[in-house]
C-alpha cells in the first residue's frame, strides 16, 4: 500500500503543478488582452491555442461578454481553484489514507 499510496501523492503534485501552471497561462493571456500584442509572435499564438478552447465555451455562456469586458479567464481561474482545492486536497488525504 506505501507504493500506491507515493504513486497516488506524485500523481497530487503533478496536478496540482499542471493546474497551477496553467492558471498562469490564463492569467498571462488576460493581461496580452490589456495591449495590442502581435498575432504573429510565437507565444502570443500559443497562448491563445492553449487557452482559447476552454475560454470560448465559457465566454459565449457569460451574459457581460457583450458588454466588452471578458469576464471568462477569472471564471477558469476560480475553476482552477477549485480543483486544486477540492480534487488535489481529496487525492492527498486519500493518498495519506492509505499509509
Amino acid at each position: 500500500m506505501f507504493v500506491a499510496s507515493n504513486l497516488i501523492l506524485a500523481l497530487t503534485r503533478l496536478l496540482e503543478l499542471l493546474l497551477m501552471a496553467y492558471m498562469w497561462i490564463i492569467i498571462a493571456r488576460a493581461v496580452l488582452s490589456w495591449v495590442n500584442p502581435d498575432p504573429f509572435n510565437p507565444i502570443v499564438r500559443f497562448l491563445y491555442r492553449v487557452t482559447e478552447p476552454v475560454l470560448r465555451p465559457i465566454r459565449h455562456r457569460l451574459p457581460m461578454s457583450q458588454m466588452g469586458f471578458d469576464l471568462s479567464p477569472l471564471v477558469v481561474i476560480l475553476v482552477i481553484q477549485f480543483a486544486d482545492w477540492f480534487l488535489v486536497s481529496s487525492l492527498r488525504e486519500f493518498a495519506l489514507s492509505l499509509r
